[in-house]
């Protein structure tokens, strides 16, 4: 999406992806049909979110859930609400919304560069060298989607936080979310199986660590 928006008929954009394609994590995301976003008030938003809502109030208000819609339904992905509002493509395959990502990258004439990951990047003066497989020059601006640490196989490592550090930001410590949990017990089986109304509980040489 930033890739998508900051192309226009003065910019030249990359998008770097160290995957064999792009937007690999969406493919998996609500279990393989991509919860695009929710339908409820924007404002009704902030009553999920855990910290820090003040930090999301201007981007949520800037491109709310209506205007994500509206940009999928109008480059041709067509959409469709279930409970609790949450937002599905009308397939129910993740894969359509990553083809209609690919698709307005093409139009837009963004230049994807696949299987290459980052590895670093370097201040020239007031420009950007990006350290990969190959020299791209320099840029005036990069952007990082950086991700979280929780499933390496899609490329989130965290390697793009600690390129940042170098760069002189501030990162904050990462914290587990929507993350597998192996057990020692045999249950693979049930493997994909959604519960809902769990008591979930974790001991360490029986003291309560987490009790949800």
């Amino acid at each position: 999406m930033s890739a998508i928006f900051s192309k226009n008929e003065n910019t030249e954009v990359f998008l770097f992806d160290g995957n064999e394609k792009i937007g690999k994590k969406i493919y998996i995301s609500g279990k393989g049909r991509c919860n695009i976003t929710n339908s409820k008030e924007i404002y009704e938003f902030f009553d999920e979110i855990n910290r820090n809502k003040n930090f999301l109030y201007s981007s949520l208000y800037s491109y709310t859930n209506e205007d994500i819609l509206k940009f999928f339904n109008e480059n041709g992905l067509k959409t469709k609400v279930e409970r609790g509002g949450r937002v599905f493509p009308l397939s129910d395959k993740s894969s359509d919304v990553i083809k209609t990502l690919e698709n307005v990258l093409n139009i837009k004439g963004v230049k994807t560069i696949l299987n290459t990951e980052i590895k670093d990047v370097k201040l020239v003066e007031d420009k950007f060298e990006l350290v990969c497989n190959k020299d791209y020059g320099l840029f005036d601006k990069v952007i990082f989607a950086t991700g979280g640490k929780s499933y390496p196989f899609t490329g989130s490592r965290g390697r793009g936080h600690e390129i940042l550090k170098n760069l002189g930001h501030t990162i904050t410590d990462l914290k587990s979310g929507l993350v597998g949990i192996d057990v020692k017990e045999k249950i693979r089986k049930y493997s994909g199986v959604s519960l809902k109304f769990v008591d979930f509980k974790i001991y360490n040489s029986n003291r309560k660590l987490i009790n949800s």
